[in-house]
């Protein structure tokens, strides 16, 4: 099977949900070796791109891997303009940026449509709707269009706690058979 994972988010270094990718892909790399695994990120418009990938690709290099196969792939396009392009138009599919996967886990920013493959994401929390004065308005409006977004097409939700599955099923209206729950685990 071949699975694509947006870590556009493990950029932003000491961030929780940095942290909580590049921590997923270095498990999942370490732990499978049957399936094939294409990284993808976007953004990065300056000429140090290839640097970035270079840091990534070594971050998530685990020690100990099996025999997994992953790529890495990178286009110099603003954050901005996909989630404008992906979270608001709904257009571009990801498959016409990466190729065919079977698989897509998107990232808790952008939202991008999918031809053929199955979407899985995660929701970490939604205190935007519980707490927004804790918030600037931009982060708000972005995260309501994704989710809109991963309520209507993704096909696994994971929810990092018994809470946040409680809130998904009771904010935004997801079906208990599309949450599951998945701690995270210590670093």
């Amino acid at each position: 099977m071949k699975i694509g994972i947006d870590i556009s988010q493990t950029a932003f270094e000491g961030t929780g949900v940095a942290e909580y990718t590049k921590k997923l892909v270095e498990t999942i790399l370490k732990l499978d070796a049957e399936n094939e695994y294409l990284l993808f990120f976007a953004g990065f418009s300056q000429n140090s791109i290839r640097r970035l990938a270079d840091k990534i690709q070594n971050k998530l290099k685990p020690a100990g891997a099996q025999s997994s196969k992953y790529s890495i792939t990178s286009f110099r396009i603003p954050l901005n303009l996909l989630e404008f392009l992906w979270n608001r138009l709904h257009i571009i599919p990801i498959e016409w940026l990466i190729g065919k996967v079977d698989v897509f886990f998107t990232s808790d920013w952008l939202e991008p449509p999918a031809v053929k493959a199955k979407k899985i994401t995660t929701i970490h929390d939604l205190s935007i709707f519980k707490t927004p004065e804790s918030f600037d308005k931009k982060i708000i409006e972005v995260h309501k269009r994704k989710l809109q977004w991963v309520k209507k097409e993704s096909d696994l939700i994971i929810c990092d706690s018994l809470a946040t599955k409680k809130d998904a099923m009771d904010i935004l209206g997801i079906e208990e058979k599309r949450l599951r729950i998945v701690y995270p685990g210590i670093l």
